[in-house]
């Protein structure tokens, strides 16, 4: 049963936490999310900080809808939108469904780095700036709840100048497919 819009009406680190283990398709390719990162409005970090802007509009949207960026100019990022200026960040997933259409897009046959890290992931799936806004209970999405709790890493985000210690990257224990191991 795919996860509803409820689910994601909550405090961003919540989500972002509960999210590891959760199956993300979309046209029926990904697999198992093994890296979250969240930001909510009040922090500096976010694209939300100074307000809405036609970039970050979808960050404004409702709850369970996508938020798609482009990042440094080339790489696209997948968010999941959750309360008003806050969102999800899914930086890395262990491919498990279309992994001959992941490879082809990517043209990369080493699996672990098909989907490690967000512009990664973007390719492997397909999704680009048209996916922007799109909810995330239908197709092309598939949004499935972790069977069981994974054992999860909690440390500080990557990747960013702001608000570098906040302890809101969230990283399945163990796993080889991350972006970057996790850091204390």
């Amino acid at each position: 049963m795919p996860l509803p819009r409820a689910f994601f009406d909550r405090a961003v680190d919540h989500v972002a936490r509960d999210l590891i283990g959760a199956t993300l398709l979309v046209d029926g390719v990904g697999g198992i999310i093994v890296e979250t990162e969240a930001y909510d409005t009040d922090d500096p970090a976010s694209h939300s900080a100074r307000g809405p802007t036609p970039r970050n509009a979808a960050m404004f949207g409702p709850a369970g809808h996508a938020y798609v960026y482009r990042s440094y100019g080339i790489h696209w990022c997948f968010n999941i939108v959750c309360r008003p200026g806050s969102a999800v960040l899914i930086r890395a997933i262990e491919p498990t469904h279309g992994l001959d259409t992941m490879i082809a897009r990517r043209r990369l046959g080493d699996p672990r780095l098909l989907c490690a890290g967000p512009g990664r992931l973007c390719q492997a799936l397909g999704v680009d700036k048209t996916l922007d806004h799109a909810p995330l209970d239908g197709p092309p999405f598939t949004l499935e709840p972790a069977p069981a709790p994974s054992s999860i890493h909690i440390g500080p985000r990557i990747g960013i100048t702001l608000a570098t210690d906040t302890p809101w990257r969230f990283c399945r224990t163990g796993s080889r497919f991350l972006s970057k191991p996790p850091r204390s």
